[in-house]
């Protein structure tokens, strides 16, 4: 009798096909980013105009829709440096491997949450 063994992480095959679709949403994300930024900047020289013109309620409304802006931008960031990280791991053959419990993380939830770290038996564990 043939024991199947667990495997323990990913073939190569298998770690390219993550590559191709972490590089696929680094390409979207920072598509994103430059136009969160272009917003950014046009609201910034149309601001500049309502200060001389006088302080109103569309001024907080500007401030305020700047400040999500802002947030939107350091979260889409943050999120190509994670995707950059899941890259890194492929390279070093870590990619897919569950930094809480060491197990293989399951393909499905690599797939849905290309740059997680975590299985979910770990996240929901943390919870």
């Amino acid at each position: 009798m043939q024991q199947e063994t667990t495997k323990t992480r990913y073939n190569d095959t298998e770690l390219n096909e993550f590559r191709t679709l972490i590089k696929e949403k680094i390409g979207m994300a920072r598509e994103e980013l430059q136009e969160l930024v272009g917003t950014l900047s046009a609201s910034n020289s149309n601001g500049d105009d309502a200060a001389i013109a006088g302080k109103t309620l569309e001024d907080g409304s500007a401030t305020f829709e700047k400040e999500q802006i802002n947030q939107l931008a350091a979260r889409q960031k943050k999120f190509i440096e994670q995707l950059e990280a899941a890259l890194m791991r492929i390279e070093n053959r870590t990619y897919g491997i569950c930094r809480s419990t060491g197990k293989l993380i399951p393909k499905e939830r690599l797939f849905a949450v290309p740059h997680t770290t975590q299985s979910m038996e770990a996240k929901l564990k943390q919870a």
